[in-house]
């Protein structure tokens, strides 16, 4: 470019926007893209049009779990790009039990509680994927029990298992790892479920035109038997893309807190746990996990990365973090009252927190229950300091009393000491009166009071009737 044509460009003019990133270079630069088969001729045929994949989810539990939300995250990224996801519920798988990534044969579920976990799991599956029917790539909800349970023994046997040599399977990591554990070993059961899963991709292939199968990087063997039942028994070239299994920077298994999953259902994992768990990522893991699990953009996450190198105790990428995916997983209002409920415990005001926010906070806090009656305006309780008003009226329960029910105060002393000195708290307002007697119009929902000693000792009442 010549000096003339270089003045004529102004000096904020912004650089021209790189073009769109293809879902395979997003999931590569997102930490997303662990191994798939034939990349490039995989890389065409999404760029030639929208493509049908599928991932699979066993009922293991009445609820998915944190670790679940890399492949369904996944699966929604391919339908932000056009594509059209199928989510499948394991009916059928699930009362096989997958050896893959397990040192032991999990334990086998009634169909009652398999039908009951099914149900719940579908539920959760659509809040992550978009059924909208109006639009061209709807997601579809399916379970394999459909298709696999009306199948015999026999005819399973001699349509499926003959395309498949022991040889081969025993070769698969999922297998040899167990068959070489001489405690464990492998049950012919669990043995079969690479068939099983084989089964679903053949099915789906020609019953949907499915061409990608989607997992987690302990699912290529299963994945790749698809691909070879697929291709024996239709003639059809599909393909396999697997996720990494996520660890921390400790290198611990992501998805545990305290040694619990944490799930995504609110009555197993409160939402108010499930924002904590995320807020307390650890700084390493942070901006990884901002690439894992959110939306944002690649300039959005990249902005927050330079703020947490910057002043990582703004906690900015956390709290990112944090609202993006209660956000996903319980929706935006259920997100904004677990932040709430969050500042509650450094001072803020319980003013905006709905019932079960307040609930949930009381299961963070100890928590003393007291007879609702005592709030109640009542007479001569002798709750006044001052012994010429002994036959007074009180509205409410002694503040002093209930500082030592709590335990925030070891003793009457000691919490009218408190009181004077500033130190105590009612819904986190200061509040200095030794005579003070609590009424029902200071408890939430008519129920939850808030009491706070100092900074950070706090101690929940709630009123039962």
């Amino acid at each position: 470019m010549n000096s003339a044509d270089d003045s004529a460009i102004a000096p904020n003019t912004a650089a021209a926007a790189p073009a769109p990133a293809t879902i395979l270079d997003d999931l590569e630069w997102r930490g997303l893209l662990f191994d798939c088969t034939h990349r490039d001729e995989l890389a065409k045929r999404l760029a030639a049009g929208p493509i049908t994949l599928y991932c699979g989810f066993d009922p293991t539990a009445d609820s998915l779990h944190v670790g679940n939300l890399v492949p369904l995250l996944a699966m929604r990224r391919f339908q932000n790009a056009g594509h059209k996801p199928l989510a499948l519920a394991g009916g059928a798988t699930g009362r096989i039990g997958d050896p893959s990534g397990r040192s032991s044969e999990r334990q086998l579920l009634t169909p009652e509680t398999l039908a009951n976990y099914v149900a719940k799991i579908k539920e959760q599956l659509v809040r992550l994927l978009d059924f909208s029917a109006n639009i061209p790539n709807t997601a579809r909800l399916l379970d394999n029990a459909d298709w696999i349970a009306p199948i015999s023994f026999l005819d399973f046997l001699r349509d499926f298992g003959k395309h498949f040599t022991v040889n081969h399977m025993m070769a698969k990591e999922s297998v040899r790892a167990r068959m070489e554990d001489r405690d464990t070993g492998l049950s012919f059961t669990e043995f079969s479920y690479m068939l099983i899963q084989a089964a679903d991709f053949l099915h789906l292939n020609q019953t949907y035109g499915c061409e990608l199968q989607v997992g987690g990087s302990d699912q290529w063997g299963n994945i790749t038997a698809g691909l070879d039942l697929c291709r024996k028994k239709a003639g059809s070239e599909v393909f396999g893309l697997t996720l990494p299994l996520i660890t921390t920077a400790d290198g611990s298994k992501f998805g545990k807190s305290a040694g619990n999953a944490v799930w995504m259902d609110a009555n197993k994992t409160s939402v108010y746990k499930f924002y904590q768990f995320w807020i307390r990522t650890d700084d390493r893991d942070v901006v990884r996990f901002l690439k894992y699990f959110t939306f944002l953009t690649r300039e959005e996450i990249t902005e927050l990365e330079a703020k947490h190198t910057a002043n990582p105790g703004a906690r900015e990428a956390h709290r990112a973090l944090a609202t993006a995916v209660t956000t996903l997983v319980h929706g935006a209002r259920e997100a904004e009252e677990a932040e709430l409920a969050s500042k509650v415990l450094f001072g803020g005001l319980l003013d905006n927190l709905s019932e079960r926010a307040l609930s949930d906070l009381a299961g963070e806090v100890p928590c003393t229950e007291v007879e609702a009656s005592r709030f109640a305006s009542v007479a001569g309780t002798g709750t006044s300091t001052s012994p010429d008003d002994a036959a007074t009226t009180v509205a409410g329960a002694s503040l002093i009393d209930l500082l030592v029910e709590t335990k925030l105060c070891p003793s009457k002393g000691q919490a009218r000491k408190d009181i004077q000195g500033n130190g105590i708290y009612i819904n986190n307002v200061r509040d200095n009166n030794v005579a003070r007697a609590v009424g029902a119009e200071s408890l939430f929902f008519g129920k939850y009071l808030l009491l706070r000693k100092g900074k950070s000792n706090y101690a929940m009442l709630r009123a039962k009737s």
